[in-house]
């Protein structure tokens, strides 16, 4: 895939808006500036004369250029050579390596989430975990490029990962076999009672005709009558916003679905039912949408346009609440800037930064045996450094809430296991469908 491709493509994580950069749409600098850019080409002079070692241009101006970005925001960030190719194989599809989606957080490599049935997973790695060390060899503080190169390789060999987990006092290590990662988007399956379940684990390229197709699927399977359906975007990072108003656009027939709102001049955007798709799949279907602390971005958009329509009910964890839409702006052939230019809203005009989706019904993963160590080191977009801060000025115990014990949910991992029960949260969605009337959960106004 070319660069001028990739630009045109609409299939970015975190929910990336592709649009053309316009001469009209370049900043100026603005006169004032002048006495910064004095200063910074007077510490560059000083760097290039007097640091220890001689130091190339591309690396200062490259330090220059990550600094900028990183004091705006986590998700700003330049991208070149091998960032593109990985970004390239995030739409495509298939590469060699362990299955993992990271990212950099305070000099740290985190887990935001393992893809299902991967290597990764397979070997219990976590979204939230921590990779200190690879091979035994120190990466915090390195560059996750580099790290995410040695983490690839052929498939068949295998590399030993050090991970520290919120909640556990020491460190552990995993040795993972790398295998062939196919990104499948979405997988189904029909539950007992015909029910059934689409896991959609990100939101790259036909992810809404994926959903469709799934839905087909799972008609055919339960003989033309599907009692309930259960949309599971857990661990889904996000991906592209175009994708997500297409699945949300399948189980809506009117209304909005979300809105973006940016200060430069075509940021401001409305996306309204049935500019995707023509009517409604599983049309008065009971459904429940699951989600947690690793759904994102694009999981967000669709979760909070199902839960104003009244359309779905949203059971699970508070989502992670990454509410901004970044843009890719190129620079040159082989150069772009990922930057956020504007903020979404769902159809109740709530903003999702920083306090992201509440669940309708809070269920937590009993299956997880480290749930209570790890719940308060669970971590969202509001405790990322240099995060944009929500405009409605959320308080820190609005955002707690989540972590508040329930009642009614007291059973332990070991005892959900001599059930027969891995998966607490989709048991429990299941369940909630088997006991409800075709038509009566979630139903509209």
């Amino acid at each position: 895939m070319t660069f001028a491709a990739l630009a045109r493509s609409a299939a970015l994580v975190t929910a990336v808006a592709l649009i053309p950069a316009t001469t009209a749409g370049v900043a100026q600098v603005d006169g004032r500036a002048g006495s910064e850019f004095a200063r910074l080409f007077a510490t560059y002079e000083r760097i290039k004369a007097s640091y220890v070692d001689p130091v190339d241009d591309e690396k200062l101006i490259r330090g220059a250029i990550d600094g900028m970005l990183a004091s705006l925001d986590p998700h700003s960030a330049y991208l070149d050579g091998s960032d593109l190719q990985r970004l390239e194989t995030m739409i495509d599809g298939n590469y060699s390596g362990l299955g993992l989606s990271v990212q950099m957080d305070d000099g740290a490599v985190k887990i935001i989430s393992p893809f299902r049935g991967s290597p990764a997973m397979e070997a219990g790695l976590k979204a939230g975990d921590y990779i200190t060390h690879l091979d035994g060899d120190l990466i915090y503080g390195g560059d996750l490029d580099e790290a995410v190169s040695r983490m690839r390789g052929p498939p068949g060999t295998s590399i030993r990962l050090t991970v520290f987990r919120p909640g556990r006092d020491e460190p552990f290590d995993v040795t993972v076999t790398r295998g062939v990662i196919e990104l499948e988007p979405v997988t189904h399956e029909l539950a007992e009672g015909d029910i059934g379940v689409i896991f959609v684990n990100e939101f790259s390229r036909d992810v809404g005709a994926d959903v469709f197709s799934a839905w087909e699927a799972l008609k055919r399977e339960a003989g033309g009558r599907v009692n309930g359906l259960v949309l599971d975007l857990r661990s889904n990072p996000g991906g592209s916003l175009d994708e997500a108003v297409a699945l949300s656009d399948l189980f809506l027939d009117k209304g909005r679905i979300v809105s973006q709102r940016g200060r430069a001049r075509g940021e401001t955007y409305i996306y309204d039912a049935e500019t995707v798709y023509r009517g409604e799949i599983a049309k008065d279907v009971p459904m429940i949408v699951l989600i947690d602390a690793g759904s994102a971005s694009a999981s967000e958009i669709v979760a909070g346009a199902l839960q104003d329509h009244r359309r779905a009910l949203i059971m699970g964890d508070r989502s992670f609440g990454k509410g901004s839409v970044q843009t890719l702006l190129p620079l040159g052939r082989d150069a772009a800037l990922k930057l956020t230019t504007a903020r979404y809203y769902t159809p109740a005009d709530h903003s999702v930064q920083e306090g992201g989706i509440e669940p309708d019904i809070a269920v937590p993963q009993l299956s997880d045996p480290d749930l209570a160590k790890r719940a308060r080191f669970i971590m969202r977009e509001s405790d990322l450094r240099g995060h944009l801060v929500n405009e409605a000025a959320l308080k820190d115990e609005e955002l707690e809430r989540d972590r508040r014990e329930d009642p009614r949910f007291t059973l332990t991992a070991a005892e959900l296991e001599e059930r027969g029960i891995d998966d607490y949260q989709l048991h429990y969605a299941l369940q909630t469908l088997r006991r409800t009337a075709p038509g009566a959960l979630a139903r509209r106004k």
